[in-house]
């Protein structure tokens, strides 16, 4: 099987092929009149000149960690890490950063074309914007197929490692570099989209009373530039580090239950099948001419529920023919671990969607507690996000569950010796492959979230642009649903980062019990262990405090421009002069690219300071914190935005009063309150369980040479 990984090439390619053509697809389209040319030639100039210092910032960071990576590996002679860690480190951020950005640009190419088409239609409009999702959904995973193709390859026959447990061990550390990149894309552009978004909001909504995306708000150039650089290149960061964990914590599995390439050839096929059914998938979305919310929902699901079905059906003949002559395994028990990552990943999507959508009874509900005033739909709108966790942890549980016991799990876990049974390696495996069966299909569901926020920029240049209402409603209507599907993607990235940390723990505690004999306990009951829990509890939730106070910190800088503006500018309001809007970007530049620091190095720094100090049992406790919790604040947190921001749109349509009322102004507040909770902090955190996880595999030598070898 070690040389068919080809494959990987192959299914890279297709996938690069297929967003080329949705790229030159999307260019074809006419970009309208010479005024929507100008705003989106600003926001375009916006978002390159953030990424661009972001990059700059962030750059000499990779370099440091670079450093000390390559020298902890020189000095101990590869005892403490592998010499290739820290160039798969460099690798995995470059390409997290190359799928952001690749998204980014075409989003902000595809923002005035998906307003001049939705001038002429509604699934003209729907045409352009999901074209330009399906480039971020198809470069993402062929970017990760690519890397993890061109690692396997290089440490195969270039560097002539034989061994499967090697290999994999190395080829998981890549995952490192992959999230801290991520971390720092979902934070910074999280912070940046959200302070301009909350400042436009609060002061032109809530104080002036004019539409969203007036050009009369300092802020608004700001805010569009923010869903490119948080909700685009940021969210591609994301997908593209929980796309390569999932498969790469598989090939550890594998390794250590002894299945050796046949294991690790799986998930790669898998993938590549799982770009073909996408592809597939993305040919059956349309709508006809004055579709509905919920007829828009269908199409999506159209496409992305034929893709996983066709995923289920490509996956059996795949794991027959590899694993029909590897020994200790149960190919048919395996095929229903990959269906029970298939069955999850749309049982999240569905829920998700019940409880975000405005087609549905809990967002309406949580619309109507808008009467009662501003507290009600505040506590209406917790109290949601809290209930949707409920569904989300039952299905991810119910697949853990199922998946170990399928493929060779027993309620049996270590012999004599302390060390994991093959029968419990074999069993994570399953966990593994679920979640690679979860995230197979990623190409379209990425489409379906990144097309979201090219709607939202496309009502923005039509409101700017003064185009006629029809337009505005044709985008609003593409863009309520795109912030159901991206908290439908989230729900994804948070349920298999569920399911790889698990498999990332299992891999830290295997590398850990290598280096020593002594016999550990990672029990529950042990004070280390549970320290490390509370330690990982207390820091999902200090992240999360820390990214919204950045969130808080900038939006504030914001309003108070707004306001000044509003004050000091004589005729901004009577669209007789011109707003700054170069003075809000450059605020919300500052402050994200200030404010993302923190967080990244608190996901770094308390995984080494909590294994130097209470050691291996210590990080497994800290470890099982971190994904417990932050896997139900992240659910929380997620859902509660989405439904908020919907309900505001729900008013908008004129129900409850619409534009304007009282109502309205309390759905905007929650907006605003859920605007961090979706695209910052919540977000982030399946981001930071994945990064702890790497952290601690990559410095576990280190903590045993302190604390099992010194």
């Amino acid at each position: 099987m070690e040389n068919l990984f080809w494959i990987g090439f192959a299914g890279a390619a297709l996938a690069g092929i297929y967003a080329l053509l949705q790229a030159r697809k999307v260019m074809k389209f006419p970009e309208g009149t010479d005024k929507m040319k100008q705003i989106a030639g600003a926001i375009r100039e916006g978002a390159n000149a953030y990424l661009k210092r972001q990059y700059k910032t962030i750059l000499p960071v990779f370099a440091i960690v670079f450093v000390i990576l390559a020298v902890m590996a020189f000095v101990s002679k590869g005892q403490l890490l592998s010499q290739f860690t820290p160039f798969a480190f460099i690798s995995g951020g470059l390409w997290s950063l190359l799928a952001g950005y690749i998204g980014m640009k075409i989003a902000t190419h595809a923002n005035s074309r998906t307003a001049q088409a939705a001038s002429e239609g509604l699934n003209r409009g729907l045409n352009v914007a999901f074209s330009a999702g399906s480039v971020m959904g198809f470069t993402v995973v062929g970017l990760g197929l690519l890397d993890i193709s061109i690692w396997y390859f290089l440490l195969r026959y270039i560097f002539g490692i034989t061994d499967a447990y090697t290999i994999g061990n190395i080829m998981v550390m890549n995952g490192m570099g992959a999230s801290f990149m991520a971390l720092f894309a979902r934070v910074g552009g999280g912070i940046y989209t959200k302070a301009a978004d909350v400042g436009a909001d609060l002061v032109g909504k809530v104080e002036k009373k004019i539409p969203e995306d007036d050009p009369r708000n300092p802020a608004t150039i700001a805010d569009n530039v923010g869903d490119n650089v948080g909700d685009v290149a940021g969210m591609g960061a994301d997908l593209y580090e929980s796309y390569v964990g999932s498969i790469l914590a598989t090939f550890a599995l594998s390794a250590i239950c002894g299945y050796g390439f046949e294991g690790m050839f799986l998930p790669l096929c898998l993938a590549v099948a799982g770009i073909v059914c996408s592809v597939i998938g993305a040919r059956l979305v349309r709508v006809k001419e004055g579709a509905s919310q919920i007829a828009l929902l269908r199409t999506l699901r159209t496409g992305t529920y034929t893709a996983a079905i066709l995923s289920a059906v490509a996956a059996l003949p795949l794991t027959y023919f590899i694993f029909r002559n590897v020994e200790g395994s149960n190919w048919l028990g395996i095929y229903i671990s990959i269906l029970c990552g298939l069955i999850a990943g749309c049982l999240i999507g569905f829920f998700t969607e019940y409880f975000t959508s405005e087609s549905y009874r809990p967002t309406r509900d949580l619309a109507a507690t808008s009467q009662a005033g501003y507290a009600t739909i505040v506590i209406g709108g917790i109290s949601l996000g809290m209930e949707s966790a409920l569904t989300s942890i039952l299905i991810v549980c119910a697949a853990v569950l199922v998946s170990y016991y399928c493929s060779g799990g027993t309620n049996a876990i270590v012999d004599g010796n302390g060390h994991f049974l093959q029968s419990f390696n074999r069993g994570l495996y399953g966990i593994g492959i679920a979640g690679v069966g979860m995230l197979s299909t990623l190409g379209i569901t990425l489409a379906t979230d990144a097309y979201g926020p090219v709607a939202d920029n496309a009502g923005g240049i039509a409101q700017m642009s003064g185009l006629d209402p029809i337009v505005r409603e044709r985008t609003d209507a593409l863009d309520s649903l795109g912030n159901t599907t991206a908290a439908t993607g989230k729900g994804f990235a948070i349920g298999s980062a569920s399911l790889t940390s698990l498999a990332l723990l299992v891999s830290y505690v295997n590398i850990i019990q290598s280096k020593t004999d002594a016999i550990l306990n990672f029990s529950i009951i042990n004070p280390t262990v549970l320290i490390g829990m509370f330690i990982g509890a207390m820091l999902v939730f200090v992240f999360a405090a820390v990214t919204m106070n950045g969130v808080e910190r900038a939006a504030q800088k914001v309003v108070i421009e707004v306001r000044r503006q509003f004050r000091e500018i004589p005729g901004i309001l009577e669209g007789e002069a011109t707003p700054e809007y170069a003075q809000c970007i450059t605020i919300c530049t500052h402050s994200a690219l200030k404010e993302m620091v923190v967080p990244a190095v608190m996901a770094v720094a308390v995984p080494i300071i909590t294994g130097l100090l209470l050691g291996p049992t210590g990080v497994v406790g800290l470890l099982s914190g971190v994904s417990v919790a932050g896997f139900a604040l992240s659910v929380f947190m997620s859902n509660a935005g989405g439904a908020w921001d919907n309900a505001k749109k729900y008013i908008e349509e004129g129900h409850f009063g619409g534009k304007g009322s009282k109502p309205f102004k309390a759905a905007v507040v929650g907006d605003t309150i859920g605007d961090p909770f979706k695209d910052t902090s919540g977000p982030s955190l399946n981001i930071l369980i994945k990064l702890c996880a790497t952290v601690s595999i990559v410095f576990s030598g280190l903590i045993a040479l302190v604390h099992l070898l010194g």
